[in-house]
């Protein structure tokens, strides 16, 4: 019936890096792992692109305590049955000093296109990355919610960033992997679009010269889903810990109720162009959460702390009914204490400090990755 409140459901995956126990490089999954796991885990965990890699997702959920069972579930799992084969996974976004020109992709047919399409582009994407995905019934809810809710993306990237090492090295940024992520095509901020139809105009002319087959070859970092009636955020670096995972994902449940709400009221948040969103973006990538971002309604640079505390009380009351109120709030801890790309650092300083040699730091930081995976099961 129209009008009727929408239930917010919500879905989370996440990709894992599997890491050598002793060496803690990356390492192939071997077939027994997948088959170990789908045999407990069923549809929930698949093979991603590189061997290197395996992907989990929740059931829907109807809250984010459910979300935090089954994501518990599933992390406990792979770890359980990677440990049996001398692994461990991972959640960083870029391994600290693994190779991609050592990596393999994994033979399926998927993934064979996706190395043929993009050729040279499709070998660095050594890069694993987080969705949330919220339901909404209804398509032109759908479009509307995507074109306002564009503007928290760079909020998003700034808690999430897990990627400041690549190959051995401090890039200097805080989330490395979209610089690589961007190479692909149809990705970056999503355009605005009018309506659904218009949307779907768009990707039809794409289609019909064979150049995708469908949606899902749409890789902006928000976007509807090509599978499923929701609106899905992928612009996050995986986070280690689940607790921020699960605050990420509280926080676009919450915003996409609180732009729901506002068009019951004839009001919507302002929306901004893209090169100005951009900028922030890329003020997240580089930064993190040490520089702020541009108030764009002030036209001010403000430090990010005081732009969480305005979102968190701005979402509060969806947040509260919807549940996460304590997972929203959990933001203003993420500031306190850092963000993964952060304390990944500071396990390197720590490090060389101590007199540790660059390459025995940069293991520092994986055993570091390995037991923050952990340390919320």
């Amino acid at each position: 019936m129209a009008g009727t409140t929408p239930a917010f459901t919500i879905g989370v995956e996440e990709e894992y890096l599997l890491v050598d126990r002793e060496t803690l490089a990356l390492a192939e999954a071997p077939a027994g792992l997948m088959e170990a796991c789908k045999a407990e885990l069923e549809d929930q965990v698949s093979p991603e692109f590189l061997q290197c890699q395996i992907e989990i997702g929740t059931q829907v959920s109807a809250t984010v305590a459910d979300a935090r069972e089954d994501l518990r579930k599933l992390r406990a799992s792979v770890a359980r049955q990677a440990a049996t084969f001398g692994l461990a996974p991972i959640a960083a976004s870029c391994h600290p000093f693994s190779a991609w020109r050592d990596q393999h992709h994994t033979d399926k047919e998927r993934y064979n296109d996706l190395r043929r399409d993009l050729g040279g582009v499709a070998r660095r994407l050594l890069i694993s990355g987080m969705h949330v995905h919220v339901g909404l019934p209804d398509e032109e809810d759908r479009i509307d919610i995507l074109n306002q809710l564009t503007y928290f993306l760079p909020h998003l990237l700034a808690l999430s960033a897990s990627s400041p090492f690549w190959q051995g090295e401090d890039t200097g940024l805080a989330s490395y992997r979209l610089t690589i992520f961007d190479n692909l095509p149809r990705t970056g901020l999503p355009p605005q679009f009018a309506s659904w139809s218009e949307y779907r105009r768009s990707v039809q002319v794409l289609v019909d010269l064979g150049l995708i087959e469908d949606a899902s070859k749409i890789w902006w970092d928000l976007r509807p889903s090509a599978r499923f009636p929701t609106i899905e955020a992928r612009i996050f670096d995986v986070s280690p810990r689940m607790e921020t995972s699960l605050t990420l994902a509280a926080i676009v449940q919450s915003l996409t109720r609180f732009l729901w709400r506002l068009k019951g009221q004839n009001r919507r948040w302002r929306i901004y162009d893209n090169f100005l969103i951009a900028e922030n973006r890329w003020h997240a990538m580089r930064y993190g959460m040490s520089n702020g971002l541009i108030d764009l309604g002030q036209r001010k640079l403000v430090p990010f702390a005081r732009l969480i505390d305005e979102m968190v009380d701005l979402i509060s009351e969806d947040a509260e009914a919807l549940g996460c109120l304590a997972e929203v709030e959990h933001a203003r801890e993420i500031v306190a204490t850092g963000n993964s790309a952060d304390r990944q650092r500071q396990v390197f300083r720590d490090a060389v400090e101590a007199e540790a040699p660059v390459d025995e730091a940069l293991r520092d930081v994986v055993r570091h990755l390995i037991a923050e995976f952990g340390a919320d099961l």
